[in-house]
């Protein structure tokens, strides 16, 4: 067999049939691959509708003394196990809702099967990890020191819900981090074109999410609130709450004042606006100032040993030569 496979690795044919083979199937990766990308923001901005739906709702039940709450439909299964085991007393992280609300999970059914997924995770990782380290994979060491590996994948299995909630956070945040100075430009021209600020987030929720759906869906229920709400400013503490960036803070602080105090709202984002573009463009040098840096180790590594053998070939070809 090891003859075999040395035998095609070494035959000049059946090499370049492979790398033509690979060839083909990335430039038809390549031409698939828009094909297959899903438009998610119709069903996202449905989504938002249906929150901004039940906001009203409530604020109406809340008008009639009521005590009804913003929720979203959950399993109902998952609501029993969670109430059953008192999840939230023991599995509750600190601040998990907060963090579940900036992953774009607002209902406490997210916040249910967040505790469950701790809850079944590490089951799920040490069994996983027992069938394969000792039927799939058997390793040549001890039942003792298998059955710890066993146990180390129970514990990614205790970490992998919050994993996955770090990484949900971080690409959200960055989706609206690139869409928030272009969104701001549009705020600007909407508001100073005698806009209400309310008709403004609308104008721009629905402009704004080719570029970032996430930034869309905050604006579309920023104007839920502020239409339902009984004080603005709790709206845009909320939106602020909700994304946890600095830059949404600042918007927020901005808009608090001009509601307060009456000051300009047009001067106020042109200034917001420029330092929100003046912050990215120092984020893009700092990146290529490190670029160098980074490029050191692949240039070792890759380019020196080519640019050596294409200087010192033709020599060496010529010692060997005459020797």
């Amino acid at each position: 067999m090891l003859t075999l496979i040395v035998d095609r690795l070494t035959d000049g044919r059946f090499m370049l049939g492979l790398v033509a083979a690979v060839m083909a199937a990335a430039a038809a990766l390549t031409i698939a691959m828009p094909l297959l990308e899903t438009d998610t923001l119709a069903k996202r901005m449905k989504s938002v509708a249906n929150e901004r739906e039940r906001i009203r709702q409530r604020e109406r039940a809340a008008a009639a003394n009521s005590k009804a709450s913003l929720r979203q439909s959950e399993r109902a299964f998952i609501k029993r196990i969670s109430v059953a085991l008192k999840l939230g007393s023991w599995l509750g992280t600190e601040g998990a809702k907060a963090k579940l609300a900036q992953a774009g999970y607002r209902s406490p059914g997210a916040e249910n099967a967040f505790m469950v997924a701790r809850l079944v995770m590490p089951f799920v990782f040490f069994a996983g990890t027992l069938f394969f380290v000792f039927v799939v994979h058997p390793l040549s060491y001890p039942p003792i020191v298998r059955f710890g590996i066993a146990v180390l994948g129970a514990y990614l299995g205790i970490k992998a819900p919050e994993i996955f909630l770090s990484n949900t956070i971080g690409k959200r945040k960055q989706s609206i981090s690139r869409a928030y100075p272009n969104a701001l430009d549009l705020l600007l021209i909407c508001a100073e074109s005698g806009m209400s600020i309310e008709q403004a987030f609308r104008k721009v929720s629905q402009e704004i999410g080719a570029e970032s759906v996430a930034l869309a869906e905050e604006f579309t229920l920023i104007t839920a609130e502020l239409s339902f709400l009984p004080e603005r400013r709790q709206a845009y503490e909320n939106v602020a709450a909700r994304t946890g960036l600095e830059s949404m803070r600042s918007l927020k602080t901005v808009l608090v004042q001009a509601e307060r105090y009456g000051t300009p709202l047009g001067a106020a984002l042109r200034v917001l606006a420029q330092e929100s573009r003046d912050e990215r463009m120092h984020l893009a040098e700092k990146k290529a100032a490190a670029l160098s840096s980074k490029l050191t180790v692949p240039m070792i590594a890759f380019f020196l040993p080519v640019l050596l053998m294409v200087i010192l070939g033709p020599a060496l070809i010529r010692i060997f030569k005459w020797s």
